[in-house]
């Protein structure tokens, strides 16, 4: 037997509470910039995604060659009102030498931290020094992720907090607070842009909506638009990308699925990697606004998945799972059928009885 470690959700629990999640969403931070520092070495492709009236299923591969890695996404903005949650996933690493999976996990926790993860590399290549104030629009599943990542990476104290859900905003406000922020729960999303350094949209709704306007972003803001995004789904008014400097992660996928879907083929914007790499310059001054387009992308979910796999590897936060099929003849799969049934002969008629009982009620 060919045993596959395998991380499940309350495992994935007990690890984030026993290392701290902040000090998780730093680590996967930089575990995530080195890949993006490589990003030409790696193997790269638009998600694989099918839409429906509900929502969208999606498959996001990546490799370098020796490990390939793909999660397994949906999105549904209705879910929570029928009891479900808007976001599930799991992932999974293969060797690229012969194809057997390597590693099986929840990805619905681990889709909230490397989402934060990323923001967070973005927001330290974009944001201005001495950032203090986030504001967050949306305060769904993935808010307090977002508030520690930029805790790890920018040292946010602040945070402004709006939702059309006041349920979901006093859900954050409890949670942020005992975290350790200062919270103040808006009652608009003007109110809570006002003082921001930072902004963040995460809002859920497949609709074209304009949740951030022009006239609320001020000169210098580093905004964060990570809302769910899929064609025909934006938050931005379209004049802030018309004066900021936008930067994304596959420009092919971010003009399908991003805020960047509003404006023509043309609008110019700048992958982040060549920042990260040297490549390009990122923030050229105090007062330019900066735009995280960011839509997710499988090279994060990679370096996610791969990072999480090292560092649960031998603890007992993982289960053996019996998922590869491996007869003593590679060529003889049938071997494995025929062995179980030699088995039921040997066991006699008193057992071939029992089985029938069984299957019969």
């Amino acid at each position: 037997m060919s045993a596959v470690p395998f991380l499940d959700v309350a495992s994935t629990a007990r690890w984030l509470a026993t290392r701290g999640a902040e000090t998780v969403i730093a680590e996967l931070t930089d575990a995530v910039e080195r890949d993006f520092r490589r990003w030409e070495q790696l193997e790269r492709r638009p998600r694989v995604a099918s839409h429906s009236p509900e929502g969208v299923i999606e498959l996001m591969p990546a490799s370098d060659g020796r490990t390939y890695g793909f999660k397994y996404v949906n999105g549904h903005p209705l879910n929570p009102a029928r009891g479900f949650q808007t976001v599930t996933a799991f992932g999974v690493l293969a060797d690229v030498h012969n194809g057997y999976p390597t590693f099986l996990a929840e990805m619905t926790l681990l889709t909230a931290l490397r989402t934060a993860a990323a923001s967070a590399m973005a927001a330290r290549a974009l944001a201005r020094p001495g950032a203090r104030t986030m504001a967050l629009i949306g305060t769904g599943s993935q808010a307090e992720f977002q508030a520690l990542g930029m805790r790890a990476a920018l040292g946010i104290e602040r945070l402004h907090a709006w939702d059309v859900d006041p349920a979901a905003q006093e859900k954050f406000a409890r949670n942020a607070r005992a975290l350790g922020f200062d919270v103040e729960v808006a009652t608009s999303a003007d109110e809570a842009v006002d003082g921001a350094d930072v902004v963040t949209t995460c809002t859920a709704d497949k609709t074209n909506a304009t949740v951030l306007t022009d006239a609320m972003v001020r000169p210098g803001t580093h905004i964060n638009a990570i809302g769910g995004d899929c064609p025909g789904k934006t938050e931005l008014d379209v004049r802030i990308l018309k004066r900021a400097s936008v930067f994304v992660e596959l420009e092919e996928q971010t003009r399908i699925e991003g805020e960047i879907q509003q404006v023509p083929a043309d609008f110019p914007v700048v992958e982040l990697w060549e920042i990260l790499a040297g490549r390009r310059p990122g923030r050229t001054s105090d007062d330019e606004v900066t735009v995280w387009d960011s839509v997710g992308f499988a090279v994060e979910d990679f370096a996610a998945l791969r990072y999480v796999f090292d560092d649960v590897a031998g603890t007992d936060l993982v289960t053996d799972l019996d998922l590869i099929a491996e007869p003593a003849d590679p060529k003889d799969l049938w071997s494995l059928v025929s062995c179980e049934q030699d088995g039921l002969v040997a066991a006699g008629p008193a057992s071939a009885d029992r089985e029938v009982s069984l299957s019969v009620g």
